[in-house]
């Protein structure tokens, strides 16, 4: 059976086919047939199971307290323990890289026909124009943005291309909107950390790391076979538009599609347009070609 997983709004990743589930082989003739044990029997041992391993957990947890007590120097039966501190780069980065990337990324509202899509997008120069998913702003009455302040202003959709499914957005600038620095799809590599910033779900600002699962993996986007950047970073539905950064706060690429089951969320096979092609289209897009 085979599953189409969908993504974030269209267009759609790519199809995946389960593997079929192993099975027993069957006894040799003449085996004599055990029934399993029933549900309920098994039922009934775990709390048993469950209450004895948190009676040990407790007992633990109590006999290194009194230890603690007793080996206290000064007799007061009090112990401080030494306590380690976290250095600035310990996280690798990832905190002030957070923190930069968020300033850059807003969240898109577009309403159409009564409903309104959401989704993400981060400035690209200084003029703020901002990049998307053309998916997100296709067809839509309006389009506005909202900024890491919480400023929602109205955006001009400076030009589309549903081919690439980039587009290209323009607002008043604002110092609170600021330019995030574009990578090269040449240098990403794969096992290198990321992080994929929007908002999902409508949850502005939302920031979820993983790593580059793959790099120039063929898939189904904007209605044509492109290949894309692979990512376990959690995506889900408000992520796509987004951009995909590296530990270096450069953009890599810009979150477009998830693979899921049944319609369900993240399970950690995402897609992102590579960097390289959609800084391309927004440059041609910009200048009006």
């Amino acid at each position: 059976m085979t599953t189409a997983p969908t993504g974030l709004g269209e267009p759609r990743g790519p199809r995946f086919v389960p593997a079929p589930r192993a099975t027993a082989p069957p006894p040799p003739p003449g085996t004599p047939y055990h029934s399993p044990p029933q549900g309920g029997d098994r039922q009934r041992r775990w709390p048993r199971l469950l209450g004895a391993g948190l009676l040990v957990a407790a007992v633990s947890a109590s006999t290194g307290a009194l230890a603690g007590r007793a080996a206290a120097p000064d007799g007061t039966g009090e112990v401080s323990l030494p306590r380690a501190e976290l250095a600035p780069d310990d996280s690798g980065g990832l905190v002030g890289v957070a923190e930069r990337a968020r300033a850059g990324v807003v969240s898109i509202s577009a309403p159409r026909g009564g409903g309104v899509a959401g989704g993400s997008g981060f400035v690209l120069d200084d003029r703020t124009h901002i990049l998307t998913n053309d998916h997100i702003v296709s067809g839509a009455d309006s389009v506005s943005i909202t900024g890491s302040d919480g400023r929602r202003v109205s955006a001009e959709v400076v030009g589309r291309d549903p081919r690439t499914d980039i587009a290209v957005l323009r607002v008043e600038p604002s110092s609170a909107l600021r330019p995030l620095p574009l990578g090269r799809s040449g240098n990403v590599q794969v096992g290198e950390r990321v992080l994929a910033v929007g908002s999902p779900l409508g949850l502005a600002g939302t920031v979820t790391s993983g790593i580059v699962s793959a790099v120039e993996r063929d898939v189904r986007l904007g209605g044509t076979s492109q290949t894309a950047v692979q990512t376990d970073a959690s995506i889900n539905p408000g992520n796509s538009g987004g951009p995909l950064v590296n530990a270096r706060g450069e953009v890599i690429g810009v979150n477009t599609a998830i693979a899921t089951y049944d319609g369900g969320g993240s399970i950690g096979i995402g897609f992102a347009i590579p960097v390289d092609r959609a800084a391309d289209v927004a440059e041609r897009l910009i200048a009006g070609r």
